[in-house]
């Protein structure tokens, strides 16, 4: 989970609410699931900010009168993707990322927005052998 919506704000999920984390034990345990399924992991990405545009992006869905999420667009997947690829290793976060069939014009806006996240020279010198994965060139900085 990325962020909590309050006052329509995106905050810190850190720590996510008691009730979330019980409906979240509840489902797990449904379906043999790992409890942590989901978790605030990814709440981090707020410390350098959001891909611009995202909230209004976002897929809002009201479940009952308690909980409204708001799923990231396709093209914010595609942002987030490109840096866990990046930032972790291939993979599965790889294999969502060629799944999202991203053109060339969605990788480089999300190449752009990740630097942001991670300036060092190692970082671009991965980011630049994934995109190059995908066919796409920049011209060196």
């Amino acid at each position: 989970m990325v962020a909590l919506l309050q006052d329509e704000e995106l905050v810190s999920a850190e720590p996510l609410p008691d009730g979330l984390l019980a409906a979240v034990k509840l489902v797990a345990d449904d379906f043999g699931l790992r409890e942590s399924w989901l978790n605030s992991g990814p709440t981090s990405l707020l410390d350098f900010g959001l891909p611009p545009g995202f909230l209004a992006r976002g897929e809002r869905h009201a479940y009952g009168t308690a909980l409204d999420v708001v799923f990231a667009s396709r093209l914010d997947q595609i942002h987030f993707k490109l840096y866990a690829v990046v930032d972790r290793g291939g993979g599965r976060h790889l294999d969502d990322l060629q799944a999202l069939s991203p053109t060339e014009a969605e990788l480089l806006e999300a190449a752009e927005w990740s630097e942001t996240h991670d300036t060092s020279a190692g970082y671009r010198e991965v980011l630049e052998e994934v995109l190059a994965h995908f066919g796409v060139r920049r011209e060196p900085a």
